[in-house]
């Protein structure tokens, strides 16, 4: 699936080079010929790019030609980020006002001399590079094609309207569900003057297509609809050719009506339902042009009051824009009816009998299939009549990826989501392959590795790209692919499917590695390395390309121990982006981690040994991410911090107990500040100016911690407190309320907090999120009602919290209310029960713990 990578690659490529901030690089460095040359070329290969994805099956040659570009496309990033390097070697020069750093950048290899020799000699080899492919790709007889990539889908059979009914396993629940909204009078609650319509929504190969047949066959639909059509839409949601499809549904014999205009046809169209109380099925749903789908719904919005429509989409963005009712989104079928529907595809009547053994390892291939019945009928049908032993272990043993597919199972159904992504999505889906399934995915770190390797673009530099990161994740959460999706305040997580697991594998190949016992060789064309091991890592023969951009160790408690490989790893792969060490446990982090000029992000979570950072680190002017915590024996942070003026998310445990916030000063992209487990800080200071760029401070677990400078932070919106018992939080009952920007607060494990902290007063007209933890002796919630734009509340494990403000209705923004654990509010919020519950019914979602000591109900 490289050639969708290499698309996206060339099209970031070329929108760098067309921003007015390389034309200028590139004049103030004299390369602007070459770049344009470049240019030029990128965009005639781009176009090529498309033409190989049609032909790449039919000429084996054009995979090595895809490969070449890409090797291309990434040493071009890597030439080209040069510029950007220099430019911040140049800010850190002029901000130390140093003679001596000087003289040091003068007669360095990045001097603006030998610089300047240095990117034209590499962009005049880059160029030559590019022209040959270009002129290789005209010699495969490929042709530009100027089109987004997405639009070369492959099509899905279409589907028909007949099922036998007595085949179907475990959907009869979600049939009476769907039957009953279709029983319904003015479901959308306008008098019938809109279009009724249903969505079932879900992922690839869950069974909506075979749900919608089940109700559009029931007879009781033949007892109140007149008129039933079905129409496949699929990915071709053209106007005309529904139109042709509803009208010939209409009529016993077909006719030939393909050459009437769309003004004849609308007619038709009209005269068919007009009056008719219809039910129209319209399948697999990939359009999101809400313009076409308003044309089509006027159309036909012709039929008596009660008709009803079926929409069977896998994206909530689609069936948001096109249902009336909520999406009925549908679910995995039980363990039970998953063994019952293998049994059916892998024997014949009866068989099953005679193979107990089979049907034991029968029941944990289908915990595999995670409830997804195509996946099911994939597995059970490849095993159809075949006895040996051996077969079933092997099926049971491998990921669903690696097993041959046919062309209607499982993987090829889910690849239809893949395909119809647009480039950018494509690769950020690819990198869920890096993670064991079941993986919780921090919706941050996902935003930060994405952001490390270029995959987010900004249309304009005023745009934040993880925010940017984080609509990619909404619009994969729309696309039914994402699953578990939490999300309280900046904070949040998701899971992936196992099938989409699957998928991701599927789609990744050779760029994606995952080391673990087994391994022995790492393919040279690997980009992405993940240590799932970490028993064997002396005997894996890692590549000698430079090639690699990203290593990481995702499974908690697994890290690396091994220096003399870590040495190996700093020295050979000197373009990596992300490198995550979590758990690992060497003492001291090389000299040789300053080599790394394109690392944007170094994770060393929970290394219980490192003992102190080379003071050289300051040289990694392109780092974003920093994450020290859990470095309980870090005894010191480096100097020079503040020359990494790229820093925006930096992550502290440190043993020191006093800390001057004086060097980051100049780190004018800082946004989140986390100070974790230092037990001996005492405090935190800045005599000189505050932090403007800091959006998020978090302090956890730092007991020793007594003052917090709130005024350092002018533009605060999150503020996490943790398990900081000596931290006075009356901070300013000697002067009037700081005005606080804060958006999200969570306060928790304060066993001396009896009242909110009087400074959060000053946030009275901002607060959206408020989080209350494990407070044993909080007794009042002082000036709540005072927070008119506060969206979530929480109050965990406040056992002495005894009541609720008599006018918390005020909060009219409230939509999410959480308590818990808090014996006597529990009794009293109780649903249509509890002395409280009128003044919070009103709100949207509202979760009330039981009592201890009283039973679920």
């Amino acid at each position: 699936m490289a050639e969708s990578f290499v698309f996206h690659i060339s099209s970031s490529l070329l929108t760098k080079l067309g921003s007015y901030a390389y034309e200028e690089a590139s004049r103030a460095y004299g390369v602007y010929k070459d770049l344009e040359r470049i240019k030029d070329t990128l965009s005639i290969v781009r176009g090529l790019l498309l033409d190989a994805e049609e032909k790449k099956n039919q000429q084996h040659a054009l995979h090595e030609w895809l490969r070449q570009i890409h090797n291309i496309c990434s040493d071009a990033e890597d030439v080209f980020d040069g510029f950007e390097l220099q430019d911040k070697r140049k800010q850190v020069v002029k901000a130390s006002g140093s003679t001596w750093m000087k003289v040091c950048h003068f007669f360095s290899s990045s001097n603006q001399l030998a610089f300047n020799i240095k990117m034209a000699h590499q962009i005049k080899e880059i160029r030559g590079r590019l022209d040959k492919v270009a002129a290789d790709g005209t010699g495969f007889g490929l042709v530009r094609i100027n089109v987004e990539p997405g639009l070369h889908m492959q099509r899905r059979e279409y589907t028909y309207s007949h099922v036998e009914a007595s085949k179907v396993i475990g959907r009869e629940n979600d049939k009476e569900a769907i039957i009953k909204l279709l029983m319904e009078s003015n479901l959308q609650g306008d008098g019938g003057k809109s279009l009724c319509v249903i969505p079932i929504v879900g992922i690839g190969g869950l069974g909506k297509t075979t749900l919608a047949k089940l109700v559009f066959n029931d007879k009781r639909i033949d007892e109140v609809f007149q008129l039933k059509v079905w129409v496949c839409v699929s990915n071709d949601f053209d106007i005309r050719h529904i139109i042709i499809k509803i009208i010939n549904s209409t009529v016993a014999h077909q006719e030939n009506i393909n050459h009437f205009d769309i003004e004849q046809l609308q007619i038709r169209l009209r005269h068919k339902l007009s009056g008719q109380k219809f039910i129209l099925v319209l399948d697999d749903i990939w359009n999101d042009d809400r313009a076409k789908w308003i044309e089509l719904s006027d159309l036909i919005n012709v039929g008596a009051v009660e008709s009803k429509i079926i929409v069977t989409t896998r994206s909530n963005s689609i069936a948001s824009m096109m249902g009336i009712v909520p999406s009925y989104v549908l679910e995995g079928l039980s363990p039970e009816n998953c063994l019952s529907l293998f049994v059916k595809w892998a024997f014949k009547n009866g068989e099953e009998e005679k193979y107990s053994n089979l049907v034991e390892i029968g029941k944990e291939i289908v915990r595999k299939c995670a409830g997804v019945p195509l996946a099911v009928k994939t597995l059970g049908s490849s095993l159809f009549s075949k006895y040996d032993l051996n077969k079933w272990i092997f099926i049971r043993n491998h990921e669903i990826w690696k097993l041959e597919q046919k062309k209607d199972d499982i993987l090829p159904a889910l690849k239809l989501s893949y395909d119809e992504m647009p480039s950018y999505l494509k690769q950020c889906f690819a990198y869920f392959s890096l993670y064991p399934k079941d993986s919780v995915f921090s919706i941050s770190e996902i935003a930060d590795i994405w952001i490390a390797l270029g995959l987010v673009q900004s249309m304009n530099e005023s745009e934040n790209l993880q925010n940017i990161a984080r609509d990619y994740i909404n619009e994969l959460l729309s696309r039914s692919l994402l699953q578990d999706f939490f999300i309280t305040g900046n904070r949040g997580s998701f899971k992936v499917h196992d099938l989409i697991h699957d998928l991701a594998l599927y789609v990744a190949k050779e760029e994606f590695v995952i080391v673990c016992s087994h391994t022995r060789n790492v393919s040279e064309q690997a980009r992405h390395l993940s240590i799932v091991e970490n028993d064997s890592l002396g005997h894996v023969l890692f590549p000698k390309s430079k090639i690699v951009r990203t290593i990481l160790f995702p499974i908690e408690g697994v890290g690396l121990d091994n220096e003399t490989l870590l040495n190996t790893w700093l020295s050979r792969y000197k373009y990596l982006r992300y490198l995550n060490l979590s758990y690992s446990s060497f003492e001291i982090l090389p000299n040789s981690i300053s080599k790394l000029e394109h690392l944007r992000v170094l994770i060393l979570y929970n290394n219980s040994k490192i003992k102190r950072l080379p003071h050289s680190i300051f040289k990694l002017h392109n780092l974003q991410v920093l994450l020290l915590n859990g470095c309980t024996e870090l005894e010191t942070l480096p100097r020079g911090l503040g020359k990494m003026i790229s820093l925006q998310h930096l992550y502290i445990t440190t043993k020191q107990s006093v800390l001057s916030l004086a060097e980051f000063v100049n780190l004018n992209h800082l946004q989140t500040l986390a100070f974790q487990f230092c037990k001996n800080l005492k405090f935190i200071y800045n005599a000189e100016q505050q932090l403007t760029s800091i959006r998020t401070l978090s302090l956890q677990s730092c007991g020793s911690l007594e003052s917090l400078p709130l005024h350092l932070f002018p533009n605060l919106e999150s503020l996490l407190i943790i398990d900081c018992n000596m931290l006075n939080m009356s901070l300013n009952n000697e002067n009037p309320i700081q005005t606080l920007m804060l958006k999200h607060l969570l306060i928790r494990d304060f066993p001396g907090l009896l009242t909110l902290p009087e400074w959060i007063e000053g946030a009275l007209e901002t607060l959206e999120t408020l989080l209350i933890y494990e407070l044993p002796n909080l007794h009042t919630l002082k000036c709540l009602t005072t927070m008119i734009h506060l969206k979530r509340l929480d109050i965990i494990r406040c056992p002495q919290l005894l009541s609720l403000p008599s006018d918390i209705h005020c909060l009219t923004a409230l939509e999410h209310l959480v308590i818990d654990e808090c014996p006597v509010l529990c009794r009293k919020c109780k649903p249509q029960y509890g002395e409280y519950w009128p003044m919070i019914a009103h709100i949207r979602i509202v979760f009330i713990g039981e009592p201890i000591g009283q039973e679920e109900e």
